[in-house]
């Protein structure tokens, strides 16, 4: 449970008995809910005018998903920690909600536990990933350590995803913005942190976690 009684929350779901349910359960842990919303849009404005120590975003709102929601709450410099609650176990999807920014994934068919345990992880600057994602590809809290696609920055997630998708870094370079040598100081980077020592071995790497662009498409 939170340390301080005076932590404060945000609640973001389109279902109200949700958010009730939540804010209930959240205050007798010595939480404080100091917003309630139910789309999208307005939970960027609210997360970013209050700055809450925590906000529990839905991944599906109307007018927003909360990983769009989250991208734009880190583009405003809010430094909140963003937790997404989702039915969504796909890999791709955990991932895409990182590399937003999202500090926590939840799911909701988990425990109320696996929240309160969230809010421990992220509030001393860890990732949380469901426990129930165990067997998806992912790490959990009760592995060996943690997910190391956790420890990658947004920029570096984006140039992973690009790189295992057969995007070259010349390619890469330009979609980005960026030039061909920070695309190779971040290839470098995520594969120290990914304990991959060729692009093989990265492509591997996200063939087992269900990370690669299976249409076909780049």
């Amino acid at each position: 449970m939170p340390e301080s009684p005076e932590a404060t929350v945000v609640l973001a779901d389109d279902h109200n008995i949700v958010r009730e349910g939540f804010a209930a359960l959240l205050a007798k842990e010595g939480l404080r809910v100091v917003g309630q919303c139910s789309d999208g849009a307005a939970a960027v404005e609210m997360i970013t005018s209050l700055k809450p120590d925590f906000a529990l975003l839905d991944m599906n709102m109307p007018g927003m998903t909360g990983v769009e929601a989250i991208r734009r709450i880190r583009a405003a410099g809010c430094s909140s920690k963003l937790m997404i609650l989702s039915i969504t176990r796909q890999a791709t999807t955990v991932t895409e909600a990182f590399r937003a920014g999202a500090d926590a994934y939840l799911l909701k068919d988990g425990l109320f536990r696996h929240l309160l345990d969230a809010i421990n992880y992220v509030r001393d600057g860890g990732t949380y990933i469901s426990p129930l994602l165990k067997g998806a590809g992912f790490f959990t809290h009760g592995d060996t350590g943690p997910d190391p696609l956790a420890s990658l920055s947004p920029r570096e997630m984006e140039v992973f995803s690009l790189l295992v998708n057969g995007r070259r870094p010349k390619d890469i370079a330009e979609l980005l913005e960026i030039s061909p040598k920070t695309v190779d100081t971040y290839k470098a980077s995520l594969m120290r942190k990914l304990n991959v020592h060729d692009l093989v071995g990265l492509v591997k790497f996200a063939i087992e976690r269900n990370l690669t662009n299976t249409s076909g498409e780049n």
